[in-house]
């Protein structure tokens, strides 16, 4: 039995902004969360932080936080590009 790993727990929308030269990376179910980086990879790594931060804030302030509205999770396979290993959700 392959072993699952879990990934990112909400969508992450990465985009190159003209305006902005670089990445902006977006979380959706998370108002307001987003943060900019100069590569895609740079921005996922703000993003990643800006999460904790709006999850931190939201428990301190009693907000709701919302269920992630697709949680997926990656085969061991899959992460080490396999095409073994199924999406399980």
């Amino acid at each position: 039995m392959a072993r699952v790993t879990f990934m990112f727990r909400y969508a992450i929308e990465i985009f190159y902004s003209e305006e902005d030269e670089g990445y902006i990376a977006v979380v959706p179910e998370l108002r307001g969360c987003t943060a900019f980086g100069n590569t895609q990879i740079e921005a996922l790594k703000e993003v990643l932080d800006a999460m904790g931060f709006w999850i931190d804030n939201a428990r301190k302030n009693g907000v709701d936080i919302p269920e992630p509205a697709n949680l997926q999770y990656l085969t061991e396979d899959m992460i080490n590009g396999k095409r073994s290993g199924e999406i399980l959700s």
